[in-house]
């Protein structure tokens, strides 16, 4: 029988055997694997770690790592930021999803539940410049999820299930749910695989743990929570109510209210002028402390947008989102793509429309981008990228009435996407970054900044959509 350094047989051990990484790298810890035949196309971090450090091989069992106790190894990599605190560099992704397999199961018995109800989490310093046998492991724990997340987790469970029993794992996207998602897994961006209830084959995907979620995981292992508050305060009650249906309903008793008559009604007082003014006024009346951040929020990556509508239900503005680098876009494939990041995340829409000149608040809607539209601003993405790899941004300079220079670009526009365009995200034409290619006609090698938006008529179907 195989000895190990650790007794298989105790939990406690492998967890005290584990910690001894703390403060050490893999090149410290595991003699065997300097040696080069051993580690030529032995992989990436996690498998070092399990040869040569656990000494088992690397596997695709559905059962733990630690079948004995139970226990899943996993490894994942942390930046620090300059707070001195740590945070995910990524989602940690679990196990695969058998689409074949999943449809037939419930949460208690699923591969899920059998394989991660029990983590042994390896976190390591991340850095550029370093070799991976030199990344310093800065935290090993155990993690079970608490109940009240486990509930949350619950649902998501049964969500991509679900989606998976109505034939639309081809549909799947990481917005439908809360803490746990559907990741793509595989070469760009996912390998096509056969699903039980549709013809179409789907991207390949895993179950994994939302970057927001991981970092709560981060600072409770390591002790360095941030000040949350909650918008669940019990189990009870987010086993009677999803957490889009509680913070809905806190937001149902102010509709019809303007921004006003809501202060009054919450006895607070926030600079309206402040540019998170919105975002604190969402945080007061989900009964959270200004100082503090919603945990549930922070945990599921939740992009809260708010929105002034106009009387006739047209947002008073395009939706934006952040400034994207031109030399860092033409380097991107679709699938590991900075908007198309974004665009998975569920978003939380505030809606506020103007009415005899005063803003009242009409309604809150969650909402994740369905996968027609996700497929369409893949179009926009695309197009964009080969604006800028063939070097020509500006189609046309023209000039206005007050003898202005206006420059037209070939950038896709409202008439190219009825959900998606491109145009400036700057303070003014000088402000401006990097080209990797020289602009062909003006010679410019650096240009104003860009983002992708939503257009607003796109925004208003959501605003009037159930």
């Amino acid at each position: 029988m195989k000895e190990f350094p650790y007794d298989i047989h105790s939990k406690a051990s492998i967890i005290a055997y584990a910690k001894e990484l703390i403060h050490q790298t893999l090149r410290l810890k595991c003699k065997e694997v300097l040696e080069p035949e051993k580690i030529k196309n032995k992989g990436n971090f996690g498998q070092i770690l399990e040869q040569y450090y656990f000494l088992y091989k690397p596997n695709s069992n559905s059962e733990p790592d630690f079948k004995e106790v139970g226990l899943e190894l996993k490894a994942s990599p942390i930046k620090k930021l300059k707070k001195l605190h740590y945070v995910s560099k990524e989602r940690l992704v679990l196990n695969i999803i058998n689409f074949m397999e999943v449809a037939e199961q419930n949460f208690d018995n699923s591969s899920f539940w059998k394989k991660n109800k029990n983590l042994l989490l390896i976190f390591y310093l991340h850095e550029l410049e370093k070799n991976f046998l030199d990344y310093k492991i800065e935290i090993a724990d155990e993690w079970s999820f608490p109940d009240i997340d486990l509930e949350i987790i619950k649902n998501d469970w049964e969500i991509i299930t679900n989606k998976i029993k109505n034939g639309k794992a081809h549909e799947l996207s990481e917005g439908d749910t809360l803490y746990l998602g559907a990741c793509t897994k595989g070469s760009k961006g996912g390998n096509l695989r056969e699903q039980p209830y549709a013809q179409i084959k789907a991207k390949q995907r895993a179950y994994s743990l939302k970057q927001g979620y991981v970092n709560h995981i981060i600072a409770s292992l390591s002790g360095k929570n941030p000040i949350y508050g909650k918008v669940i305060s019990s189990l009870e009650l987010v086993k009677s109510s999803s957490l889009e249906e509680i913070v809905v309903s806190k937001f149902q008793f102010y509709y019809g209210k303007t921004i006003e008559e809501i202060l009054k009604l919450l006895n607070i007082s926030i600079n309206k002028k402040a540019k998170n003014f919105y975002a604190n006024l969402s945080k007061a009346i989900l009964g959270i402390e200004l100082n503090k951040e919603i945990e549930e929020f922070s945990k599921a990556d939740i992009i809260v947008k708010t929105v002034r509508l106009k009387e006739n239900n047209l947002p008073a503005e395009d939706l934006s989102f952040p400034v994207f680098k031109y030399t860092e876009i033409i380097s991107q494939e679709w699938e590991e793509s900075d908007i198309k990041d974004i665009l998975e995340h569920k978003f939380l829409f505030v809606f506020f429309k103007f009415e005899k000149e005063q803003l009242v608040l009409k309604k809150v809607k969650f909402w994740n981008m369905p996968y027609q539209d996700i497929n369409e601003i893949q179009k926009v993405w695309e197009r964009t990228k080969h604006v800028i790899i063939s070097g020509e941004i500006v189609k046309d300079v023209k000039v206005d009435k007050n003898g202005k220079k206006i420059r037209v670009t070939n950038f896709p526009s409202k008439k190219f996407s009825s959900v998606s365009h491109v145009r400036p995200h700057a303070l003014n034409a000088n402000d401006v970054i990097e080209l990797p290619i020289k602009d062909k006609m003006t010679q410019a090698e650096k240009y104003t900044k860009h983002c992708f938006w939503l257009n607003n008529s796109y925004v208003k179907q959501i605003y009037l959509q159930d």
